[in-house]
């Protein structure tokens, strides 16, 4: 188990390594303190986590976290020392996993980290079945995305909300039950997850004009797959 640290104040690195050390020893803490270090330690390291600062010189947490997402699917927790939502929300549509606001504890860093671990160790079965509406593709077995007759790439999160949504098609799925099944039961109160990463597979889904299928929205209730032209 890898974990790439990406922080550019030698104490928190420090305190990330002696946290993991001391609760999780099996796991081995890489270092970068800029952006262009980063990207570099995930392409040749391969990490099984990043734990990802916000504020870096030169290339921010942003940047590098938009960058990751082109070539890589390793989970990302950004760490920021604001705890505005404009912010959480940003790193999220970035391509981030989770955030935990500075200084944070011991526990809740473990926890954030077994939480977004289990998340990609745990995705839906791969089971031999495909699902087709219009021009929409799922074939569960392989996990592959197909629109208009072209691979869509989705990242584990979007796939799982794809997964439920395709499984339960036509049927409004709550955001806590969504919440629970994607991020898990301790994620059920976090709506600005599941609102940004629908907003992100939607435009995955409908950016080809030609789009026969959408993600509905029941105002206060929950999500939908649906044909594109039933929305009201």
């Amino acid at each position: 188990m890898k974990i790439l640290v990406v922080d550019d104040e030698p104490d928190v690195i420090e305190v990330v390594r002696l946290c993991f050390n001391l609760r999780w020893p099996e796991a081995e803490v890489l270092a970068a303190a800029t952006g262009e270090e980063a990207l570099a330690a995930v392409e040749s390291q391969s990490p099984d986590l990043v734990l990802l600062d916000i504020m870096l010189p030169g290339m921010d947490g942003f940047e590098v976290c938009q960058e990751v997402r082109r070539f890589s699917d390793v989970p990302i927790i950004m760490l920021t020392a604001r705890d505005a939502e404009v912010e959480r929300v940003r790193g999220l549509e970035m391509g981030a996993d989770d955030y935990i606001t500075k200084p944070f504890s011991h526990l809740e860093l473990l926890a954030r980290s077994r939480a977004v671990l289990r998340r990609y160790q745990n995705q839906p079965p791969a089971v031999g079945e495909m699902f087709e509406a219009g021009n929409l593709q799922v074939d569960y077995a392989s996990r592959r995305v197909i629109v208009g007759g072209k691979p869509v790439k989705l990242t584990p999160i979007e796939y799982g909300l794809l997964y439920h949504l395709t499984r339960n098609a036509g049927r409004v799925l709550p955001h806590r039950t969504l919440l629970a099944k994607v991020w898990g039961r301790e994620y059920e109160n976090e709506l600005d997850y599941l609102k940004v990463y629908v907003r992100r597979l939607r435009h995955k889904l409908e950016e080809d004009p030609g789009a026969e299928v959408c993600i509905e929205s029941e105002r206060g209730v929950g999500y939908r797959l649906v044909p594109a032209n039933s929305q009201s």
